[in-house]
């Protein structure tokens, strides 16, 4: 069956996106969900246990506390309570640690350590995913069983001020609140202050019970400018100058004879040494818990803070307050806050907490029963009971309180292997619907290989042989053994599979479509394999395609590229996976210096024989490059890769990134620090002149104009926000904080952007010229240059005008001189903007995103440009020279057809924006949401992502041929 090469390409990549949702969906771990829709409540709670009695009491014990006030201050790291700094930090909280009535522990967070998935932890006692991450921009409404919708259940009155993001998960659930936007970084002073100004009045107040402080300038100020930064300690004693004021409010309101207060200070998630937040680091998962009470003994000094989970407070604050604990809970109750009542009291609180420990592992785990935890928690909620029966016949000896200890004992480790049993599940993948997917588009990808020299031969028609495959022998024997294997895997996997769950009539199309695709690719593999033109009855000439070779820079190129894929089988490869494209580009640096050598020297000089034999004068050539030029390109294109790798090594010492030495001292902290300001003012001024003069030569004489203004105020914005030294005389009246300046620069960015669409629109709709149309995309390239250069650090300006320098002498002397088709240059440009990612300080770490770049010029959150900002910062590399590949080839394509006769794929995603925006999701996910998987998911997540790519790049090479071959 012949399908024009469009119509095929089209229907590929839909196939392609089947495959790859599939395998995403299974790639999402399976939730740990209780299978009860309902919410828990009082009246569901177990009976205490009892051994021989006629009936079990429901008894509870009464509640801990009467008023618990939860100061949680987003960012603060351990150390800052905890650490040497704590007495210069935090004298006071770091006072109340050493010699009050308090408890001090060290609280993990799990990954991803980002605010509205912390949340969720904090009063769910749940484990959120990463698809979290992507909800924390907008989070909705949380419906599961929470803490804070118990208290309200259970009539407390709840006051929140702080970040918004709890009004947006808790709507109704206050009595009074004042939400704050947390996503301004910029603003580290207002949006603490609209939370304390509301205290004084509240603290004076008896009509509430829980009140919620959520602190967000210390976040800011990490995004802003680090954990070392000199705005760090004004910050923290302003946070202990608040704790002080409400330690201070609830001591004297302490009524003798009632309930005790609860103060509760606490970090959602830690600060990364840049700033930042997201991964898996020390840093970033150890934050503060202290709990402050007079029913706690008062300390003689400082001890070692025990390490628990962070997803322990919500049982501990739950049994605290007599509420239900949260039924997708996870947490286990900490021992020291119930130590000081009675012994009955601590096994009831303990039982309670393994019940519910109990029912969410029946729920989510099959195999349950064989839990060392669950039954290690039955054993002794056995001889809870027989405890219970001595206990009321009135025995009090040693031997019923040793008895009751090594009950308490078994009960905590109990709750310690189900806790831990029900963590792990979250990491458990759909490995059935993961394998499908990547076969689904694995044979996608070769089938659209194989008719690659159809499709881009002058017919651009591809002959596919479905029916020959569906009428064949092995398609019907395929599709028996594709189905005996589901049958196989669904009769006999533990774990809910996606795949399972779906109708026979869709599980049978999708065994169908494999085997058929299957058949599909061994009979065009027959046609294309050099005895397929022997066959008899079969002219030569009928042997579609064209041959294919391979140079020794194709071998580099697919073998790095696979290589790389592989290299991801081990976690420490993914956490360094910067140190892969360094060693590949600088290889390929040395590939391409050996072809110029093998060009200029071998090569010319055995031609140069030849010409002195058999050539004409110069006079029958008036086009030869005089002898000059000649010498000077040579020593130009000789100087090119050594040039690069220069450049390469200088950016690799400038941005520390990675997980093992990130921590270590770079160029960039070097240049950051106060004493060498006047060094980065002079490197950013280079920077930006030197850009200027590398992305101008191609823009008209207005877009070089507004370039060079807009460059201009690219530094003053850095001047105005304190990066580097203003050059002329100023007053601090004067100085602004960058939103003037910034706005400025995007003027300008707005501009060139214009005069670039109207070129390209001129080009296409008006006349038909190539040349205008190239210097519309040089123009919008250059646009977005100067958007990149605003957004970037100062101290990243030199990574942009490497960036712009490689471009340019490998477009001049190299692409073009050694005649490298649109293939070789696309994959050279697709290692050029990995690596370039990676020299900006960016790792596979969600921690490294620079969210601070989304409110440049703005003065409060609106989120769409913050979103693009700072989507636009952290790929900056990726895009500009995914850019700069789409601008080159159209210039090469309109002087020289050979180019287009390869495939000018790239220009076919300029008419394909759904295609665009679906790359541009799958590359997001790529690189943020699943990186801290287990690493043999992570193998094939990498592997099908690199097919992906292949195949998005088969397709935009069919789509231009046949673009081209309709045009014609």
């Amino acid at each position: 069956m012949k399908v024009r090469s469009s119509v095929f390409a089209l229907l590929i990549i839909i196939f392609e996106v089947m495959g790859i949702a599939l395998f995403l969906r299974g790639f999402f771990p399976v939730p740990v969900k209780s299978s009860v829709s309902s919410k828990s409540k009082l009246s569901d709670l177990p009976a205490e246990p009892l051994t021989g009695g006629s009936h079990n009491s429901s008894w509870l014990p009464q509640p801990l506390f009467k008023r618990v006030v939860i100061m949680l201050v987003d960012a603060l790291r351990e150390d800052f309570v905890f650490g040497a700094s704590g007495r210069k930090y935090m004298p006071y909280t770091r006072h109340l640690v050493e010699r009050g009535s308090a408890h001090s522990f060290v609280a993990k967070a799990r990954p991803p350590t980002v605010t509205m998935p912390r949340i969720k932890a904090l009063t769910t006692g749940s484990i959120p995913g990463f698809i979290d991450v992507v909800m924390n921009l907008n989070s909705p409404a949380l419906l599961e069983d929470n803490l804070i919708w118990q208290a309200k259940t259970a009539g407390k009155r709840i006051v929140f001020y702080g970040d918004d993001t709890w009004v947006r998960l808790f709507p109704k659930h206050f009595m009074e609140y004042d939400g704050t936007t947390s996503f301004f970084v910029s603003d580290y002073t207002e949006v603490d202050n609209n939370v304390t100004r509301h205290l004084d009045s509240t603290l004076k107040r008896d009509d509430w019970d829980i009140l919620i402080l959520h602190y967000l300038g210390l976040d800011h100020i990490g995004h802003i400018s680090g954990p070392h930064s000199s705005l760090i300690q004004p910050k923290l004693l302003e946070m202990d100058d608040i704790l002080k004021k409400i330690h201070g409010a609830l001591v004297s309101k302490e009524a003798e004879g009632s309930l005790p207060y609860l103060l509760v200070l606490c970090g959602d998630h830690g600060m990364s040494e840049t700033g930042s937040h997201g991964g898996s680091s020390e840093a970033e998962i150890n934050t503060p818990l202290v709990l402050i009470s007079p029913a706690f003994k008062r300390k003689v000094g400082m001890e070692k803070p025990e390490t628990v989970e962070q997803v322990d407070l919500t049982p501990t604050l739950a049994l605290g307050l007599g509420l239900p604990i949260s039924q997708n809970s996870v947490g286990r109750v900490i021992p020291g806050v119930i130590e000081e009542t009675s012994l009955r009291d601590q096994l009831r609180f303990l039982h309670l907490n393994g019940h519910q420990l109990s029912c969410l592992l029946k729920d989510s785990i099959p195999e349950y029963g064989k839990e060392v935890g669950f039954e290690q928690f039955r054993v002794a909620e056995k001889y809870h009971g027989s405890w219970m029966k001595l206990y009321q016949e009135g025995n009090t000896s040693e031997v019923l309180t040793n008895m009751g200890k090594k009950i308490l004992k078994q009960y905590l480790e109990a709750l310690a292997a189900m806790s831990s049993a029900l963590s792990k599940q979250l990491g458990k993948y759909d490995m059935y619907s993961m394998i499908a997917g990547m076969v689904f588009v694995f044979q996608l990808l070769l089938v659209l290989l194989l008719a690659m020299p159809e499709a881009l031969s002058g017919a651009a028609q591809v002959d596919v042989p479905v029916l020959s495959a569906l009428l064949s022998l092995p398609f019907y024997l395929l599709c028996l053994f594709l189905s005996s294997v589901h049958v196989l895997v669904c009769t006999s996997v533990e774990s809910s599979c996606y795949l399972c769950s779906l109708s026979w009539g869709l599980v049978f199309a999708a065994v169908a479509f494999s085997a058929a695709m299957f058949c599909i690719l061994v009979s065009m593999a027959t046609r294309r394999l050099p005895l397929g033109a022997k066959i008899p009855g079969k002219l030569p000439s009928q042997s579609s395609g064209r041959e294919w070779t391979f140079s020794e820079l194709d071998v580099l190129l697919l073998s790095g590229t696979v290589g790389h894929t592989f290299s991801l089988a081990a976690s420490s490869f993914v956490e360094e996976e910067h140190q892969t494209w360094y060693f590949l580009l600088s290889t390929l640096c040395l590939a391409v210096f050996q072809d110029v050598c093998r060009k200029y020297f071998r090569e010319h000089k055995s031609s140069g024989e030849e010409e002195d034999l058999f050539l004409p004068s110069k006079e029958c050539h008036p086009f030869i490059q005089p002898q000059g030029d000649l010498y000077s390109e040579k020593w130009l294109a000789l100087a090119t890769p050594p040039l690069t790798l220069a450049c390469c090594r200088l950016l690799r010492s400038l941005n520390q990134t990675g997980v093992q030495w990130a921590h270590l001292p770079d160029m960039g902290h070097w240049l950051n620090s106060s004493e060498h300001k006047m060094v980065l003012s002079l490197l950013a001024a280079v920077s930006l002149v030197l850009i200027y003069f590398l992305i101008q030569r191609r823009c008209s004489w207005v877009s070089k104009i507004a370039l060079a203004l807009g460059l201009l105020g690219v530094y003053s914005y850095r001047a105005a926000v304190g990066n580097v030294v203003f050059p002329w005389p100023h007053t601090d009246r004067n100085v602004s904080k960058g939103t003037v300046e910034a706005r400025f620069v995007y003027v300008f960015v707005l501009g060139i952007l214009f005069t670039g669409t109207k070129d390209l629109l001129r080009s296409q709709i008006i006349t038909a010229d190539g040349r205008l149309k190239s210097r519309g995309l040089w123009e919008i390239y250059s646009g977005l240059v100067l958007l990149v250069s605003l957004l970037f650090r100062a101290h990243n300006l030199p990574v942009l005008c490497c960036c712009l320098l490689i471009q340019s002498l490998m477009a001049q002397f190299i692409w073009k001189r050694l005649n490298y088709d649109a293939a070789q240059t696309t994959i050279m440009h697709y290692w050029f903007g990995q690596a370039f990612f990676y020299f900006q300080g960016n790792s596979n770490n969600i921690a490294t995103v620079d969210i601070s770049v989304g409110f440049v010029g703005l003065e409060s959150y609106v989120e769409g440009p913050a979103i693009i900002l700072t989507a636009l910062s952290t790929y900056a590399g990726p895009l500009l020279w995914a850019c700069h590949l789409v601008c080159y080839l159209s210039s090469e394509r309109d002087r020289s057809p050979v180019v287009v006769g390869h495939g000018c794929y790239c220009l076919a995603l300029l008419r394909s924006v759904p295609v665009a925006a679906y790359v541009v999701l799958v590359t997001t996910l790529r690189y943020h949401l699943f990186i801290w998987s287990v690493f043999s998911p992570k193998l094939l997540y990498e592997s099908m992502h690199t097919l992906l790519t292949a195949g998005i790049c088969l397709f935009f090479s069919v789509m231009e041929q046949s673009h081209g071959s309709s045009n014609a």
